[in-house]
């Protein structure tokens, strides 16, 4: 069996895909066409003109994949956008993802930020970052911490899904205060607090604090906080 090489760029310019062990770029490197390899480690920064399918991605400085990425364990300290789809089965993001297309896998940890062009459908979902989902944000866990910001999703569901304010120590007092904001939220359990939402259906419904809703739809049981409203309420 032919021995796979390893690629190591330091300086600057354009260079062939195709098969590689590890790759590792510290300069200003374009890769012209579809990449594959056993690690794809950026300090540097790179671009992929093509498709890249790796089992280990590290990004610690600008990655862009204009097509389509696949890898099974994701760190992101840096700035990484996908152009298609991305199938990332295990990613901790403590920079910032952009995805063009959907994106997939299995464990997702959000402590930076992520947006996402598609659908997002994980097996696990936690955020203590912020997000805007163009699309359905689909997952059987999902927990999300609101420090900061607004997060957006179109639509959210899964089995048990909780949402819930942290004060922020980074702020002077604690002032801003973070928001999530869909249109439909759909779950088994659902636990919510600092959201907006048109429509909330689930078996088990609480809302919390400082939650805006329009509709809420449940088959067993709804708790409401006074510090919150809901338009509508249905046992179905």
């Amino acid at each position: 069996m032919t021995k796979v090489q390893n690629l190591t760029i330091n300086g600057s310019g354009n260079y062939s895909g195709g098969q590689y062990d590890k790759i590792s770029i510290r300069g200003d490197a374009t890769l012209v066409s579809d990449v594959e390899c056993s690690a794809f480690h950026i300090y540097g920064t790179s671009e992929a003109l093509e498709n890249v399918k790796t089992r280990s991605v590290k990004v610690f400085g600008e990655a862009e994949v204009n097509g389509n990425m696949e890898a099974e364990e994701m760190l992101i300290m840096g700035t990484m956008a996908v152009g298609g789809r991305a199938a990332l089965k295990k990613m901790k993001i403590l920079g910032t993802l952009e995805v063009g297309d959907s994106l997939t896998g299995d464990e997702a940890n959000i402590k930076g930020t992520i947006a996402v062009g598609g659908d997002v459908e994980y097996e696990t979902f936690e955020s203590s970052g912020g997000f805007e989902i163009k699309g359905l944000l689909n997952a059987d866990k999902i927990n999300i911490s609101l420090r900061f910001g607004e997060s957006f999703a179109e639509e959210i569901g899964g089995g048990l899904i909780t949402v819930k304010k942290k004060s922020n120590t980074f702020l002077p007092f604690g002032k801003e205060k973070g928001k999530l904001t869909a249109k439909v939220i759909e779950g088994d359990i659902i636990y919510l607090e600092n959201t907006k939402a048109e429509i909330v259906r689930g078996k088990k419904v609480k809302i919390g604090e400082g939650c805006q809703i329009g509709t809420v739809e449940y088959t067993t049981e709804l708790t409401s906080s006074e510090k919150s409203t809901i338009k509508t309420k249905t046992k179905r």
